[in-house]
């Protein structure tokens, strides 16, 4: 693993954590040359993971694709991209041992929703807004009164 700042490849590891569900290895590094410390997520790779859209039709998985919007979602609200990383590592791992290698993107968008909830309710209704495609504030009402509940 290279160091993100001085570029060395000799970096160590200090402290290593797995998921919940072991889906995922956090792991803390320190670089040998220049002492900064960082963290890394490792995870298994699911190459052969495809979505289902609501058109039915089928696309490779991209979890850099749902990080992205995750990210969306939090920017500017008190998570740690850490949290989020090991959120969609336990999400991942979990719909592949519900839906097998093909997973239906409203599986995706809801347990996302379901997690970011009990995480941060701002970035939930973000995520909600653009999953759902809100357009107007009753369908927004509705939304934060399900927060409530």
């Amino acid at each position: 693993m290279r160091c993100p700042k001085c570029s060395s490849s000799d970096t160590r590891v200090i402290d290593s954590r797995g998921s919940r569900a072991d889906a995922s290895i956090r792991r803390r590094r320190e670089c040998t040359e220049c002492g900064y410390r960082f963290t890394t997520v490792e995870e298994v790779l699911r190459e052969s993971l495809r979505v289902i859209k609501r058109d039915a039709t089928r696309e490779d998985f991209s979890r850099d694709k749902l990080f992205r919007s995750v990210r969306k979602a939090i920017e500017g609200r008190p998570v740690d991209l850490e949290q989020v990383e090991m959120m969609l590592a336990d999400l991942v791992d979990q719909l592949e041992r519900e839906f097998g290698f093909e997973i239906p993107t409203r599986a995706i968008g809801e347990e996302i929703m379901n997690r970011l909830r009990r995480v941060d309710q701002m970035a939930f209704v973000r995520f909600a807004i653009a999953y759902k495609d809100i357009e107007d504030i009753a369908e927004l009402d509705r939304e934060l009164e399900w927060i409530r509940s």
